[in-house]
C-alpha cells in the first residue's frame, strides 16, 4: 500500500524494484510513472527537469497517448530520486553509431549503470529520445491492466476492449479509469506491453501543462519557495580560484548573521536585500589558490594549442590527437588550398533566473528545493558538503538552465548556510555573482585547410583547439575516477562526423590548458563546431564559384534527410547572396542572406539568416528561416518554440557574447556588458517541421548551432567581408 492507494508492480521493470513515488489518499499507483486519483485525474511522474522546453508536457503526452487518457485530466509531478527515474539515454549517442547486437548491449549496459547510480539528469536534448519507449511501455502496460479488469467485469474477451478519452470501452459499455481501480490485478501487468499502432495525441499541438501557471503567476520557480522561519542569504565569492581570509570581528547590521566557509562568505537576513547589502559591505580579503588565476592567458593558451598543430606545447607538453584521417589529405592539399582561421570566446549561460536554492537542515537530514537539471548531482553535492547521505531534493521549475543548472554548487552552499544559522535559508546569487562564477563555455580556435571544385570539397584538414569540458565537469562531480583532461573526438563533436561526402578528410583536436571552470552550454561542442564547419563550407563554395546551397546539395546525395531539410529552407528563405534592390546609391541598405546546415543531437536543422547592412551603421539581422527534421514529433508547437528559442539564444552569443578574465575576475558583471537580443531587435523567425518517421531527435539544443554561421555567411553576402571571429560586435 502507498498512502491509502493501491501500489501495483509493473513487470517491465524488475519485480524487486520498490516504488518510492508517493500516492495521496485515494490515489492508485499503477506503476512507477502513473497514478490515478479517485476523481479520474491522471498524474505522470516526470524525471526530467522542466526549464521551458516543454518536457513535462511531452513526456506526459507520450504516456497518456498509450494509456488512452483524456488530456484535460492529465497532470505531472517531478519524480523522486530512484532507479526507476534514472536517465536511460545516457549511452544513446554512442549506441546510435553501432550496429546490432552491439547497439543493444551498449544501451542495456547504460540503463543498468544509470539505474544503479540513480542518475537523473536533463541535458543533451535526450529527454524524448531516452524516455519515449519506456513511457510508451508504461502507458501500454497500464492500459492492458485496465482493459483486463473491465473485461472480467463485462465477461468478454479482453483483446476486444480498448481505451479512449479516459474510459475503457467495449461496444456501448464505458467505464472511467478510476472506477476500475478496485478490480485491477497486479498479475495482469504484461512482461512485454503491446504498443498502439495508431496514436491519437502524438504529433498534436496539445496545450502544454506548464503554460497556464506561468501565465497567471502561480508557477513555482526556485525563488518562489517559502518555508516557515526562512531566512534569505546573499553570497560573496572572490576571483576564480581564490579563498576568503578569516574576517575576524566585524560589525553587522541588526538581524544579520554571518557565515564563513572555505570558498565563500554569506550573510543571512529576513530579506534578501538586507543580506546582499551586508555581504557587499564586508572587508573580505581574497587569497589566490595554487592554480594560476584565469586571465588573458586563457585565450593565449587556446591559440598556442592551435599553433602547436600536433607538436607538444604548454607546461604539460600535451599534443593534439587526430580523431579522423581518411583518404590522402596531404596529396590533395598540395596546391590551390584555402586556409582560414576562426575563433570563439568564453561564454556565460546568462540564465534569467540566477543560481538559487532553498535548504532546511535538521540534525543530519537536508531538504533542498532547487531549480536543478540533476537531482542526483544536487543530492551528491549536498551530501559531500554536509558529510551526510540523508538528502532529499525537491525540484522546481527552472527559469533558464542551458546546462548551468546541472551543477549542484548553489545547493551545497545553501545547505552549509542553513546548517550554520540553524534555520531554513533561501540562497540567491546576485547577477554579478552569477556572471562571475559561472561554469563557462570554453573558448575555441580553429585552422582549416580545404580545396573544392564545383563538384564539392576534395580535401579537408581541420585543427580545433579547445579545453576538455567533459573532464572539467566530471572532475567536479565524480572526482578522481574521472581522470584528467585529454584530447579526443568528444571535445569537438560536430566537426568529426560531417554529413557531406568528402573523400579526403583529417580532423585533429588540440587540447588547450584552462583553469577557468568549464561547463556544458546549450548545444555543447556543436555551439562552436557548427560555426567553424559551416562558415568554412561556405567559403569553399565561394572559392569554387558555386552557389552555397547547390554546393552542399551536391555533397548530400547519400543523405536524403539532410537534403530535404536544406531544400525546404531554400524554399522558405532563398535565394542566397546579396540584394541591393537595384539601387546604385552607396547609402542605401543592402540585404544579404546566408545558409547553414547542422546535425546535432539526432536532429537536422538548416537556417537562412537575412542581414540588412546600412553604411555607417551596425548590420542588423532581420529575418531567419529554419527547417528541422527531428524525427517523430510529439508536440509541434514545442518544436517550433524550441527552435525559436535556440535561434535567439545563439544569436545573442554570436552578436555580443564574450567573457573576459583578469586575475580571476570576470569583466562582464551584468547584462549591460553581456547583452541578450531584445524583443525590439529580435528577427522575424519562420520554422517548418519536416514530416519524418525516424526515431525522435533532440530539439532543445539543435536550433542554436546553425545561427552563428548563417549570420556570418549573410554578413559576407551583404558586406563582402568575412566574419570569422565571434562575437561579431562589441557590447
Amino acid at each position: 500500500m502507498a498512502g491509502s492507494g493501491l501500489a501495483i508492480g509493473w513487470a517491465v521493470w524488475p519485480r524487486a524494484t520498490r516504488l518510492n513515488w508517493a500516492a495521496a489518499p485515494g490515489e492508485s499507483l499503477i506503476n512507477a510513472y502513473l497514478k490515478i486519483g479517485p476523481d479520474g485525474r491522471i498524474t505522470v511522474a516526470v524525471a526530467q527537469a522542466e526549464m521551458g522546453q516543454g518536457i513535462w508536457s511531452a513526456l506526459a503526452q507520450i504516456i497518456a497517448d498509450e494509456l488512452g487518457a483524456d488530456w484535460q485530466t492529465v497532470g505531472v509531478e517531478p519524480a523522486p530520486l530512484g532507479p526507476d527515474y534514472a536517465n536511460p539515454g545516457l549511452t544513446a549517442a554512442s549506441a546510435a553509431r553501432q550496429s546490432e547486437p552491439l547497439r543493444s548491449l551498449i544501451l542495456g549496459a547504460g540503463r543498468r549503470v544509470a539505474r544503479f547510480l540513480d542518475f537523473q539528469i536533463t541535458g543533451g536534448s535526450n529527454s524524448v529520445r531516452a524516455w519515449e519507449m519506456p513511457l510508451r511501455a508504461a502507458g501500454a502496460a497500464a492500459r492492458e491492466m485496465l482493459v483486463k479488469a473491465a473485461a472480467r467485469r463485462w465477461q468478454v474477451e479482453w483483446t476486444e476492449v480498448d481505451t479512449a478519452g479516459g474510459f475503457v470501452i467495449y461496444k456501448a459499455n464505458r467505464l472511467a479509469f478510476h472506477e476500475l481501480m478496485a478490480d485491477i490485478d497486479p498479475n495482469d501487468a504484461p512482461v512485454e506491453p503491446t504498443l498502439r499502432s495508431e496514436r491519437r495525441l502524438a504529433g498534436q499541438p496539445v496545450l502544454r501543462l506548464d503554460i497556464p501557471a506561468k501565465v497567471d503567476g502561480s508557477a513555482r520557480f526556485g525563488i518562489d519557495v517559502r518555508l516557515p522561519n526562512m531566512g534569505f542569504a546573499a553570497i560573496a565569492q572572490g576571483p576564480l580560484g581564490s579563498r576568503p581570509a578569516p574576517l575576524g570581528k566585524v560589525v553587522l547590521p541588526p538581524g544579520v548573521r554571518l557565515v564563513e566557509e572555505e570558498s565563500f562568505v554569506a550573510c543571512v537576513a529576513d530579506n534578501w536585500f538586507a543580506a546582499h547589502k551586508a555581504v557587499t559591505a564586508l572587508p573580505i580579503k581574497w587569497q589566490q589558490g595554487k592554480d594560476e588565476a584565469p586571465g588573458p592567458w586563457q585565450i593565449a593558451a587556446v591559440r598556442g594549442a592551435l599553433a602547436a598543430d600536433g607538436k607538444p606545447f604548454g607546461p604539460t607538453g600535451r599534443v593534439g590527437e587526430v580523431v579522423r584521417d581518411e583518404g590522402d589529405v596531404g596529396a590533395v592539399l598540395k596546391s590551390g588550398v584555402l586556409t582560414v582561421e576562426y575563433s570563439l570566446p568564453f561564454l556565460a549561460h546568462a540564465c534569467l533566473e540566477p543560481m538559487t536554492a532553498t535548504a532546511r537542515v535538521v540534525d543530519d537530514r537536508a531538504e533542498i528545493w532547487a531549480p536543478t537539471q540533476s537531482a542526483s548531482l544536487a543530492a551528491r553535492a549536498v551530501a559531500r558538503a554536509l558529510g551526510s547521505d540523508d538528502v532529499i531534493i525537491h525540484p522546481t521549475l527552472i527559469g533558464g538552465g542551458f546546462g548551468r543548472k546541472v551543477e549542484g554548487d548553489a545547493c551545497a552552499q545553501a545547505a552549509l548556510i542553513a546548517r550554520a544559522v540553524g534555520r531554513p535559508v533561501q540562497l540567491i546569487w546576485s547577477r554579478e555573482e552569477d556572471f562571475g562564477h559561472d561554469m563557462y563555455r570554453p573558448a575555441a580556435a580553429a585552422r582549416l585547410h580545404g580545396k573544392a571544385t564545383p563538384a564539392g570539397i576534395q580535401g579537408w584538414n581541420t585543427a580545433i583547439a579547445v579545453p576538455d569540458v567533459g573532464a572539467a565537469f566530471a572532475g567536479r562531480n565524480i572526482g578522481r575516477i574521472a581522470g584528467g583532461p585529454s584530447a579526443g573526438a568528444g571535445a569537438i563533436e560536430g566537426a568529426v562526423e560531417l554529413p557531406y561526402a568528402i573523400p579526403n578528410m583529417r580532423v585533429q583536436h588540440c587540447l588547450a590548458d584552462c583553469t577557468a571552470p568549464l561547463g556544458f552550454w546549450r548545444s555543447v561542442g556543436h555551439s562552436f563546431t557548427g560555426f567553424i564547419v559551416e562558415s568554412f563550407v561556405d567559403e569553399l563554395a565561394i572559392a569554387a564559384a558555386v552557389d552555397p546551397a547547390s554546393f552542399r546539395l551536391t555533397m548530400l546525395k547519400d543523405k536524403p534527410r539532410h537534403a530535404a531539410v536544406l531544400q525546404a529552407v531554400m524554399e522558405m528563405g532563398g535565394p542566397l547572396g546579396r540584394d541591393d534592390g537595384g539601387s546604385d546609391s552607396p547609402t542605401d541598405p543592402v540585404v544579404g542572406r546566408g545558409l547553414a546546415l547542422v546535425e546535432s543531437f539526432g536532429s537536422i536543422v538548416a537556417q537562412i539568416a537575412e542581414v540588412e547592412a546600412v553604411p555607417g551603421q551596425r548590420p542588423r539581422v532581420t529575418r531567419v528561416w529554419a527547417a528541422v527534421d527531428c524525427g517523430r514529433v510529439i508536440n509541434p508547437d514545442t518544436v517550433v518554440a524550441q527552435i525559436e528559442g535556440g535561434i535567439i539564444y545563439g544569436l545573442s552569443a554570436a552578436l555580443f557574447g564574450r567573457i573576459d578574465f583578469a586575475q580571476g575576475a570576470v569583466a562582464q558583471s551584468n547584462f549591460h556588458a553581456y547583452p541578450l537580443v531584445t524583443m525590439a531587435d529580435c528577427p522575424e523567425i519562420e520554422t517548418r517541421i519536416i514530416a519524418s518517421d525516424a526515431d525522435p531527435g533532440g530539439i532543445g539544443e539543435p536550433g542554436t548551432p546553425p545561427i552563428a554561421p548563417a549570420v556570418a555567411n549573410a554578413l559576407f553576402a551583404a558586406t563582402g567581408k568575412r566574419w570569422r571571429n565571434l562575437p561579431f560586435f562589441s557590447a
